[in-house]
């Protein structure tokens, strides 16, 4: 095998940058052996470390027609190719680092960085053959296999893998396009009145800051959100059409951009629901009429004095999303009609039933460690019937253990509520 390829030097390594055909790959790149240890079991650990996720790289290949990747980072060893320089001359100068890399007939290529990207690739083209001509970028470095040699190699791949990072949700929201939520979130970011300028909070996390006065969500809460809507959404498109593309995992159905229909069915679907909660929700409709860089415009609504109101609270903001589905599938009334009636609750933190459960009166804080239990209550506020008895049971105990009640009090806990 002849390559052309351009050599470089960083740190004390030789390396050289190529293109292999996924062919090639499948051809002679093979699993690491007994490449990085000696010993057996320490290879079968890293065999182990070869996941499932090969297989959602060979998805992506087969069905994104934008497929690509970064380089691999491959090492031959048993015998070095052969590096054939080429002069190459231009501008009055000259670089011997342009040439071939010549692979002897015996030799074995192993992955330092992309093992699951092979082994995608190669299954990639067992299932279309075709795709065999598509090439990846390579980086290869030399190997010796000798007890030095071993350690260095070790090192590499261990710095390389370890130092990979998955991709951040931030840049997910702000870059991705095969992400339906994503796409829409930022539709709603930029158009929709209750998350222009800073009423969305760009924090890294869920949390909003406390100095942040002027934000309704953080932008990490309202993509959750909004994975819930799309639940939602692809729960009344299987409703009509059982046939349709929704059979697939949300997770896979997350890496493929859907139809310019279909997604625009979810961002009108998605537009309406949170529609319908500013034009039911007092506070947040005054809140929407505000203008957007008004000095601390949310602080009435999220504050250390009352604690403000639950939905103004990431804590309590997902929770409400997910009880206003369940009860619109479970009892087949329009998201706006539900959404309509909880109107008639309070949300005021510093009230019941959410003093205690989520809110300390005392130090004017959040209680993070009952957050599980909110969809739940909310759904039983709304209609008690509609909670399972072993639900209305975990509702109970978490009360009997917030409120601290006496044995003769335990049967009232409900009448909190």
């Amino acid at each position: 095998m002849k390559i052309p390829a351009i050599r470089g030097y960083i740190g004390d390594w030789v390396y050289y940058t190529t293109n292999l055909t996924f062919e090639q790959v499948s051809q002679y790149v093979s699993r690491v052996d007994n490449e990085l240890h000696n010993a057996k079991n320490l290879n079968e650990l890293i065999q182990r470390s070869i996941t499932n996720n090969f297989k959602g790289i060979k998805e992506y290949i087969l069905n994104q027609p934008e497929v690509f990747f970064n380089a691999l980072v491959l090492a031959a060893y048993d015998s070095y190719p052969d590096w054939i320089e080429v002069e190459l001359s231009y501008d009055n100068n000259e670089t011997y680092n342009v040439g071939l890399l010549d692979f002897p007939d015996k030799h074995k290529i192993f992955p330092i960085d992309g093992q699951h990207r092979v082994e995608g690739i190669k299954a990639a083209i067992i299932a279309k053959p075709e795709l065999k001509n598509m090439q990846i970028p390579t980086i290869f470095v030399g190997h010796r296999n000798d007890e030095e040699g071993l350690k260095r190699t070790r090192r590499l791949f261990s710095t390389l893998n370890r130092y990979a990072k998955p991709v951040l949700m931030d840049d997910i929201i702000a870059l991705d396009e095969d992400d339906s939520i994503a796409i829409v979130t930022r539709d709603l970011i930029e158009n929709h009145s209750l998350f222009a300028g800073n009423r969305i909070s760009k924090t890294h996390n869920k949390a909003i800051p406390p100095e942040d006065r002027h934000a309704f969500t953080s932008i990490i809460s309202l993509y959750e959100c909004n994975r819930e809507i799309l639940r939602s959404f692809r729960l009344i498109l299987k409703f009509k059409n059982p046939s349709v593309r929704d059979k697939v995992r949300l997770q896979d159905y997350l890496k493929y951009r859907p139809t310019d229909e279909e997604l625009a069915q979810f961002k009108t679907f998605t537009f309406d629901f949170w529609n319908s909660l500013v034009n039911n929700y007092e506070n947040i409709n005054e809140f929407v009429k505000k203008e957007i860089e008004e000095d601390n415009s949310a602080a009435e609504y999220r504050n250390q004095r009352t604690g403000g109101n639950l939905l103004f609270r990431p804590i309590g903001l997902l929770p409400f999303v997910k009880a206003v589905n369940r009860i619109t599938h479970t009892t087949k009334t329009p998201i706006e009609d539900v959404i309509k009636k909880f109107e008639e609750q309070s949300f005021t933190l510093n009230t019941k039933p959410w003093k205690n459960l989520i809110w300390d009166d005392v130090s004017k804080t959040m209680i993070m460690g009952n957050k599980n239990i909110i969809e739940l209550v909310l759904i039983y506020k709304y209609d008690q019937n509609l909670l399972k008895s072993s639900e209305i049971e975990k509702i109970k105990k978490k009360y009997i253990t917030v409120l601290n009640l006496e044995n003769e009090e335990v049967d009232k806990v409900l009448d909190y509520i």
